[in-house]
């Protein structure tokens, strides 16, 4: 396949047969696969937005997967399926699960014992999940969906504003949130969580 697409900043090249997995096979670039992509991740939201979930649902192996297929599977074949290839970024591929019921652990003791705030136990969260990384592609928006969903469905409040800007393109919004992603990476979740609420 002769898909050739450029990549930002904090975002993991697709291997040659991860291209293999896309559906609509008139896209030849990164804009036409964002949009493409940006389509099918509102119908996931829509899916979302229908449904009241409790904590048990959500921080599961099963639902992380149902919500990266629901956010992709109009674009790739392997929506929903963890990566096969290790990554430049992320734990190996064969440390995914266990990484990420470590995850979902550590989560529930967060809200058990009130350890952060609500804002920053889903914060958190969505930056132990991108770290994590699981899915081929998607890591970034599936993992601030997630957020959205903890902050929204368990905490009952307003969902993250990410800067209110697209984050899928180069941008300043897109470095401020790269510098708060590396600031948390370090053990400072300040900037991430000033950041989320823009």
């Amino acid at each position: 396949m002769g898909l050739e697409f450029s990549y930002i900043e904090g975002q993991s090249p697709l291997e040659d047969e991860e291209k293999e997995g896309l559906k609509i096979k008139s896209i030849s670039t990164r804009e036409e696969l964002d949009e493409f992509e940006q389509q099918n991740i509102e119908k996931a939201i829509e899916w979302t937005l229908k449904r009241n979930f409790k904590l048990e649902d959500i921080i599961t192996e099963k639902f992380i997967r149902e919500l990266h297929k629901h956010m992709f599977d109009q674009v790739w074949t392997w929506a929903g399926q963890f990566r096969k290839s290790n990554k430049n970024i992320g734990v190996d591929k064969f440390h995914i699960s266990s990484e990420l019921r470590q995850l979902f652990d550590d989560c529930k003791y967060w809200i058990e014992n009130k350890t952060f705030s609500d804002d920053e136990i889903s914060i958190r969260f969505k930056h132990r999940l991108v770290k994590i990384h699981p899915f081929p592609n998607g890591n970034g928006r599936h993992s601030r969906l997630m957020a959205d969903i903890l902050i929204e469905k368990i905490f009952g409040k307003q969902i993250f504003s990410w800067g209110n800007k697209n984050l899928c393109k180069q941008s300043d919004n897109r470095k401020n949130y790269i510098k708060a992603i590396i600031e948390a990476d370090n053990g400072n979740y300040k900037p991430l969580l000033k950041f989320a609420r823009l």
